[in-house]
């Protein structure tokens, strides 16, 4: 690879003045992030009243945006909550106790969640968002994002060895002659 090849490198190996730009800009958004972590009250009222003039606004256009129906629900797209594999309660005797750790911590929920409404709202602004959809193309999309989600999470089950259900489990039925405690 030569001088200059890189992504976001002029021909003099400086970065770009654009790539410059958007590294700033990227820099400036996550200070206002991690200004505004310990103000969840203020964060979450902000994400409902952006919800709020979202729904309005939708409302007085009086039209649906299918980009909404994903965007706002982050948890769709957060493979992060089945993929987790940091600290976690001990299951064996010998095993040293680890803190319990949210697969799905707030602030990147509230992250996820304020980006969609976000994306939907400048979405209203354009009429290319705007496509007629036919009620059953939803109740497919739905199907289809149940089915992906139920898939992951069963996955994620059969990994753990985690069964919902009571059958075959050990059902404990009380105490023998000797007092100890035995199982059916």
């Amino acid at each position: 690879m030569s001088e200059g090849d890189s992504v976001g490198e002029s021909i003099h190996g400086k970065p770009s003045v654009v790539a410059a730009f958007f590294t700033r800009i990227g820099q400036v958004y996550q200070s206002w992030l991690d200004k505004s972590t310990p103000f969840y009250a203020v964060r979450w009222t902000a994400t409902l009243l952006l919800t709020a003039i979202y729904m309005i606004r939708v409302y007085i256009l009086q039209v649906i945006y299918i980009h909404h129906v994903n965007s706002a629900i982050p948890l769709q797209n957060n493979s992060l909550a089945l993929q987790y594999e940091g600290p976690s309660l001990p299951t064996k005797q010998n095993e040293e106790f680890r803190p319990f750790i949210r697969r799905l911590p707030e602030f990147k929920f509230w992250h996820s969640a304020t980006k969609g409404i976000v994306i939907a709202m400048i979405c209203t602004f354009f009429d290319a968002f705007n496509v007629p959809v036919f009620w059953p193309i939803l109740v497919m999309y739905f199907i289809m994002l149940f089915c992906i989600t139920m898939k992951r999470q069963i996955k994620h089950m059969v990994k753990y060895r985690y069964l919902p259900f009571t059958h075959g489990k050990r059902t404990y039925k009380g105490k023998d002659e000797t007092g100890k405690t035995f199982a059916s």
